[in-house]
């Protein structure tokens, strides 16, 4: 249980607040490089900021207020320029920095437009994701995690708005118990009410034994169900909690990241950052598109969407309320993992209130150029089970699985083989 301030200071993202500035010390993915290709422009609500993302007529991406800083209306409807984005309103034109560099209706010779400036951000691409850094300069060079940067993989990113604090739904990611629950009896009761047959779907085991370790990267999830021993992968490698807001996870021939934006204290843009890895012998089309797809959350009758993984996790984080009361709570000893994470946000609030950089701020290009990750392969199922599951947990998200599992299993013919 917390006291209201303790659950105030984990929850509030805004400027100025102790999580709000330790969180600015990050990048935050804002978007797909694929939406800016139709539209050039986006808008991007960010640790409580009201921002728009664009794509100018140079192929530069800018991040600056939403607000036009003379009448006050929307840029998302702006005009991008070929260094800039130009208000539709009065044409006052703004570059990436945020500086104003036109204004077409002022004297020629008028200085006005030099004094006039507003806020703007950094904006880098990585593995398809544009990503922006809202903290203090110099920024922080942009983490190159394995599963942004490897070559030889499908990649597809679901989104989905999620109306309730993320911190909720990163305590659910140090919440191994869940799983047997959540997605395993709770998936058969709703299979049950569907009137699917259940028979032969994988279901969770029970929980003997769950463990956390702090690591340089956050926190490493372990756990050993009934029947395994500790050589299992679920156990002796486990999967990462990343630090700040991101869980990596996967078995198999898929690996994801989940990773948690804050809009507001009340809105989390959820990204579900897939990656198919082939087999041996599997060749995968060259630049195959990167699918970028919404999941849904509530069916045509309002319903939160129940049938698959992540929409029971969305059901269980949405539920809990915009921001979890975390004064009534009832921890048990299986929560140790969520304490945990509370302790090391808590940790790292007081570094950067000390003027210290937190854990996975990098500076260092040469520990930035391949994060590798630890994460078990052989934790639940493998071969056709696997296909089976990716595709049953999956037909929600990317429009193309089935043609991704199809290209999974296919192998090279011998002509094609070095």
């Amino acid at each position: 249980m917390l006291t209201r301030e303790q659950n105030d200071t984990l929850t509030q993202v805004g400027p100025g607040t102790p999580m709000g500035e330790l969180l600015r010390k990050y990048w935050f993915p804002i978007g797909a490089v694929s939406e800016l290709e139709t539209k050039p422009t986006k808008k991007v609500k960010l640790l409580g900021e009201d921002l728009v993302l664009y794509k100018d007529r140079s192929g530069n991406y800018g991040l600056v207020q939403e607000r036009c800083p003379h009448r006050g209306v929307s840029m998302v409807y702006g005009i991008p320029e070929e260094d800039g984005l130009r208000c539709q309103y009065h044409g006052w034109c703004f570059n990436k920095k945020g500086q104003c560099t036109e204004q077409p209706n002022e004297p020629a010779d008028s200085t006005f437009k030099n004094r006039i400036k507003i806020k703007a951000y950094p904006v880098e691409s990585l593995g398809g994701l544009l990503f922006a850094y809202l903290g203090p300069e110099p920024a922080p060079l942009l983490p190159k995690y394995d599963l942004f940067v490897r070559e030889d993989v499908i990649r597809t990113i679901g989104y989905a708005v999620i109306p309730c604090n993320f911190f909720q739904i990163m305590e659910n990611s140090l919440d191994p118990v869940h799983l047997e629950w959540l997605h395993g009896r709770y998936f058969e009761h709703v299979f049950e009410q569907q009137n699917k047959d259940v028979e032969n779907w994988y279901i969770s085991k029970h929980h003997v034994k769950i463990g956390f370790d702090v690591f340089k990267h956050g926190i490493i999830k372990r756990r050993l169900l009934e029947g395994q021993t500790e050589d299992c992968d679920g156990w002796k490698i486990g999967h990462p909690v990343v630090f700040p807001n991101m869980l990596r996870v996967g078995d198999g021939a898929i690996h994801s990241f989940q990773i948690r934006v804050p809009m507001d204290d009340k809105n989390t843009y959820h990204l579900w950052y897939s990656c198919f890895i082939p087999g041996e012998g599997v060749e995968i089309p060259k630049d195959y598109p990167i699918t970028y797809w919404e999941a849904p959350l509530t069916d045509e009758h309002g319903e939160l969407v129940t049938d698959y993984i992540d929409g029971q996790d969305a059901m269980a984080w949405v539920t809990q309320g915009e921001i979890a009361d975390r004064t009534e709570e009832k921890l048990g000893t299986s929560d140790k993992g969520i304490i945990m994470y509370r302790q090391l946000c808590m940790e790292q609030i007081r570094k950067v209130e000390n003027g210290e950089d937190p854990m996975n701020v990098f500076r260092n290009p040469e520990e930035n150029e391949n994060i590798e990750l630890p994460q078990e392969h052989d934790i639940f199922m493998e071969g056709p089970m696997l296909f089976k599951v990716a595709k049953e947990w999956n037909t929600r998200y990317a429009p193309n699985i089935d043609e991704i599992l199809d290209i999974l299993k296919k192998k090279k013919s011998p002509a094609n083989v070095d």
